[in-house]
């Protein structure tokens, strides 16, 4: 595969437009990106079931440098809530090093695309209806939010993104704050991407016919790309956010999700 200007130029304008998002709504850009390198790599040769698992590693790997720079901007505006963050990074990162290290390895790639397609689209419900939790509804304790952490890390893990998916409905759930939820799972998408990462870089030693340049499953020009791109956006994005009314963002969240979810069905069915 040869790093041409066109290349670069896909990989660029990706890097922006979920760099922007990752900020916008917390979701840290995998969901976004996923589809796209997908769509890149295979475009270039990559064995479909091969660049799945190579798109989905690849763009974790980014969220470790999107996350960095959209939190700074949410940490500014005191909307990310840190108390949350301490609570749920240990089951993170336990669920996280099961994904990546484990299932992820043993998953055909087919099959982690409809998985993929099959929780975003059940996310994106949950959002979508706005459903009101019980005024009464608590953050669960220790072992609550450890075991909330785990899942979190873990489907993560499968799918490539920065948790929010997850982290925000759980969150609004329980009484927390879309605002305070978009921020803190930006805040969760550090431990959610280097836990799951190294977990991709270390399974995928070993792997045949990898594009050029990659660590295990990370395709490593597109993670320079993407994240140099990415970093620049992800700080707008996060500023856009406290502009926004609230029903409307978790609207905007829902139907991009959607979207994502049904191409990702398309391409899991296609290469199984």
């Amino acid at each position: 595969m040869h790093f041409e200007p066109l290349l670069i130029a896909e990989l660029a304008t990706l890097g922006l437009c979920s760099g922007f998002l990752a900020g916008l709504l917390g979701i840290g850009g995998g969901m976004i990106m996923v589809p796209f390198v997908i769509m890149i790599l295979t475009y270039r040769g990559v064995a479909p079931e091969l660049a799945i698992k190579i798109a989905i590693a690849t763009s974790m790997a980014t969220i470790v440098f999107t996350s960095i720079s959209s939190v700074r901007a949410h940490h500014k505006r005191r909307a990310v809530r840190w108390d949350l963050v301490k609570k749920l990074a240990p089951g993170i990162v336990l669920g996280g090093a099961l994904a990546s290290m484990g299932v992820f390895a043993v998953l055909k790639g087919s099959s982690l695309a409809i998985f993929f397609a099959f929780f975003v689209g059940f996310s994106a419900t949950q959002i979508f209806l706005d459903k009101k939790p019980p005024p009464g509804r608590q953050i669960p304790g220790t072992l609550g939010m450890l075991g909330a952490g785990s899942v979190i890390g873990f489907f993560s893990g499968l799918v490539g993104a920065g948790g929010a998916f997850i982290s925000v409905p759980f969150m609004t759930w329980v009484n927390v704050s879309i605002y305070h939820a978009v921020a803190t799972s930006a805040a969760l998408g550090f431990p959610i991407a280097l836990a799951n990462a190294t977990g991709y870089a270390l399974s995928g030693l070993n792997i045949e016919h990898l594009p050029p340049y990659s660590l295990g499953y990370i395709w490593l020009p597109g993670l320079v790309v993407i994240a140099s791109c990415s970093v620049v956006t992800a700080q707008l994005g996060a500023k856009a956010t406290h502009s926004l009314p609230v029903k409307r963002l978790k609207r905007v969240f829902a139907s991009i999700l959607y979207l994502l979810a049904f191409y990702m069905f398309y391409k899991g069915l296609t290469t199984l």
